[in-house]
């Protein structure tokens, strides 16, 4: 591409946006960071991997309405090594939110979750989505990976769905579903995951110039 475009992907458990930014990914020839973020992040800051892991397990079994009262709005600073609260949840969050930013700097990506649509809010080369569909399609597709049927797979969507907002809230203090956080907020139930895949490419034509993808 001619010029560094971050696309963050939010999207519910069973829409398929996980599925979109892979997609997006691979026809780009970008990178693809998920989970791997908190690996870079490690790997910068030299704290253990599982500490990064166990952070987000921290903050996402909180309840969402408790997270709402109890939380620690992102605002870029990163504690020095030597500060006692260098290992803290909001200095870890600030961590990767800093390893975001050099992608952002650096490379054209695709970026899933890790509430980068915050961190990036600035950036005028990040697309942010949120992916989204109604119930019956999230349960459709859920059922396809899960052997839970039913009730118990509608709760563990909204458990699921629940810990984003958690996080989300805790750290940025806003609501992750809100549109107003977003460029693009796609149903993938009435598009469908190769036609969300093409209206970001589109989006990104219309914002940036036909030419973008040309080397």
């Amino acid at each position: 591409m001619k010029k560094n475009i971050v696309i963050t992907i939010a999207r519910q458990y069973g829409s398929g946006g996980r599925t979109v930014g892979e997609m997006l990914a691979d026809e780009l020839g970008i990178h693809y960071y998920d989970h791997e973020l908190m690996k870079l992040a490690a790997d910068e800051s030299g704290i253990s991997e599982q500490l990064f892991v166990q952070a987000d397990e921290n903050v996402s079994s909180k309840n969402p309405f408790l997270a709402g009262v109890i939380k620690s709005v992102y605002n870029g600073e990163i504690l020095p090594p030597e500060s006692n609260d260098f290992t803290k949840m909001e200095n870890l969050f600030n961590l990767q939110a800093a390893v975001i930013r050099k992608l952002a700097d650096t490379e054209s990506c695709v970026i899933i979750g890790r509430a980068a649509n915050f961190v990036l809010k600035d950036y005028d080369n990040a697309v942010r989505v949120f992916v989204h569909a109604p119930n019956d399609f999230l349960m459709e597709q859920a059922a396809m990976k899960q052997p839970m049927r039913g009730k118990e797979l509608e709760k563990f969507i909204e458990k699921t769905d629940g810990r984003k907002v958690a996080y989300y809230k805790y750290y940025t203090g806003g609501e992750w579903d809100d549109a107003r956080g977003y460029d693009l907020c796609l149903d993938s139930s009435k598009l469908g995951f190769r036609k969300c895949a093409d209206e970001i490419k589109a989006y990104i034509k219309v914002r940036f110039g036909d030419d973008i993808f040309e080397k």
